[in-house]
């Protein structure tokens, strides 16, 4: 039996301009030499990164970074800390600086507008790479949490900036806020959440709702990836996570359903285009 699905993509969905700025940089290097190295993965979307590879990008770690010398070497829309700048120098790296501007402002920030009596906290993933360039603005110093609890087990001074990663949900930014200030903490908070992201919160609540099925595409490394899932469920029940085509399963559908497709801001458009014509090819 066919399935008669009516597919629709999200518009709001894809690449970010963070994204769509590092990629497109990279793109026009590789267009005229044979490669280039980056620093991490461009972008955390698999098939993207392994679409780039083949046109001969070569992502390295920083621990392959510290035996390169005289290359190119793309920072992506992460950013970095500044350990990774001085060692550039001292390699005779070229740094082909493809850093967030959203991203550079909120490092900037965490690294001049503070004095030595706060705390800076950071509202953060642990290990991501944004986080770890964030954090090395402040020598080390910032304290990186994902959740309130991981504070209780700490003795914290009176004196509290609060900082977030610009991925982060807006939501639960304001209840950390709300919380410190409850607990008596004198407390800076700096909203430092790309809009660009949280913007897409409202977009998607609107646009789940208008299906029977959502399919959300997105690397399993996203960050962002994991927030906009939950948007999708809350508003829609019926909405199912996917990294690639193979993941789709036949059994979710109904014959006549209306099916949403939508995406992290690091999932590229032409992922969910291909997702979009295997729902139309449902057999």
């Amino acid at each position: 039996m066919g399935y008669d699905l009516n597919v629709t993509i999200d518009k709001s969905s894809g690449f970010c301009f963070g994204v769509v700025y590092a990629i497109d940089m990279a793109e026009d290097i590789l267009d005229n030499e044979e490669y280039l190295y980056c620093l991490g993965d461009i972008v955390h979307n698999d098939e993207e990164v392994e679409r780039l590879k083949a046109k001969g990008l070569r992502i390295i770690d920083h621990d392959q970074l510290h035996q390169l010398k005289d290359e190119k070497v793309l920072i992506r829309a992460h950013g970095e800390a500044p350990s990774t700048y001085e060692l550039a120098l001292k390699n005779n790296l070229t740094m082909i600086d493809a850093s967030c501007p959203v991203v550079l402002k909120l490092q900037n920030r965490i690294k001049n507008s503070h004095d030595d009596e706060e705390q800076i906290l950071i509202f953060g993933k642990h290990g991501h790479a944004e986080v770890i360039g964030l954090q090395g603005q402040t020598n080390g110093k910032a304290i990186v949490f994902q959740d309130l609890a991981e504070l209780d087990e700490m003795e914290l001074p009176n004196k509290i900036t609060l900082y977030s990663q610009t991925t982060k949900s807006t939501d639960k930014f304001y209840q950390i806020k709300d919380e410190l200030l409850k607990r008596g903490f004198d407390l800076k908070a700096n909203d430092t959440i790309c809009r660009q992201v949280s913007n897409r919160y409202e977009e998607l609540e609107n646009f789940v709702a208008d299906y029977d099925k959502i399919i959300f595409v997105s690397g399993k490394k996203s960050s962002n990836g994991k927030v906009l899932y939950d948007v999708c469920k809350k508003y829609n029940p019926n909405s199912y996570f996917i990294s690639n085509v193979e993941e789709l399963d036949k059994s979710w559908f109904a014959n006549h359903d209306k099916v949403g497709i939508c995406g992290a801001t690091s999932t590229p458009m032409w992922l969910m285009e291909k997702v979009k014509t295997a729902l139309e090819n449902l057999s």
